[in-house]
């Protein structure tokens, strides 16, 4: 399979492609990523992923000294160097910082880090026709998730719990499953965002960095297809409300999709044993699945 990795400044095959065993993401699982979708037309977003990242590093303490302009300008140059986003095919692009050589229990106040930098660009994974055209099935997911935790809202390379989530769900024939938080509220899916539609208004939680002053902080990830599709419904005229979402909201929607960077927009038809709406992927779900693809293809937009 044709792919292409790029680690601290050099191409590298399969084999040579490595860390150290003491860097920060091994020592203590210190790291961010940004999983991009690139086309002929380019890789989709990728300021917006790459600020996303800046932006976690600055806020949790793992470096202030990263240029957006020049992460975005490495990932797009591996990725034309794959040659692998060409015609209507796809490739998947992950960016990502791990804290090198950082020792947080070496001085109290440690120096400025040397970060590992990877581009790993691959074949996007093709996911069945049927997912889209007859909706997928998620289950609730045991783990509440905490928006005290600092961590919650960045994507972090901790991923363990979420994959743990993931793998149950899949056991009982699901595609995804829909997390909640301790207050017991709809955070998000273990790799996704969550939108739901009633009576015409699309609605999604609240994510981090978009709570009103004094609230609790949210443990939900600003996706970067999330933001796409508001701003696209806005600027349509649609009704778009980002607020708190109990299970009631979620069960009574007339539709239910997911968003990522991977899949873009998944219809949800059951969760649990409860059918969403009509049963099939309703028109609003299939109308943002549309212009998803449409975006990938048509060049970058990062407005």
């Amino acid at each position: 399979m044709p792919e292409t990795t790029w680690i601290n400044g050099t191409y590298v095959t399969r084999e040579s492609a490595l860390v150290s065993a003491f860097d920060a993401s091994v020592q203590h699982g210190i790291g961010l990523f940004e999983t991009m979708m690139a086309t002929r037309a380019g890789v989709f977003r990728v300021d917006a992923h790459v600020a996303r990242l800046v932006e976690s590093a600055r806020e949790l303490g793992l470096s202030d000294a990263l240029r957006n302009d020049a992460l975005a300008e490495l990932v797009e140059a591996v990725t034309d160097h794959s040659e692998l986003a060409t015609g209507n095919d796809l490739a998947r692009v992950r960016l990502t910082l791990t804290g090198g050589n950082l020792n947080l229990l070496s001085a109290a106040q440690p120096g400025p880090i040397d970060p590992t930098i990877i581009v790993h660009v691959q074949p996007a994974t093709a996911y069945p026709d049927a997912l889209f055209e007859k909706g997928a099935a998620a289950v609730i997911g045991d783990t509440r998730v905490n928006p005290l935790d600092p961590a919650q809202g960045h994507k972090t390379i901790n991923y363990w719990w979420r994959l743990k989530e993931l793998q149950q769900a899949a056991a009982r024939q699901a595609s995804e499953s829909i997390l909640f938080s301790i207050t017991n509220h709809v955070a998000s899916g273990t790799v996704s965002n969550v939108f739901t539609v009633k009576k015409g208004v699309l609605s999604t939680p609240i994510a981090r960095g978009q709570e009103q002053t004094g609230a609790m902080p949210s443990p939900v990830l600003p996706g970067i297809t999330r933001g796409f599709l508001i701003e696209h419904a806005r600027t349509s005229g649609l009704k778009v409300e980002e607020r708190m979402i109990t299970v009631d909201d979620l069960l009574g929607a007339d539709e239910v999709f997911l968003t990522n960077s991977s899949w873009g927009v998944l219809p949800i038809v059951r969760i649990e044993a409860e059918t969403v709406g009509s049963g099939q992927p309703g028109p609003m779900t299939l109308a943002c699945l549309d212009v998803w693809r449409n975006a990938i293809f048509s060049g970058p937009d990062e407005s």
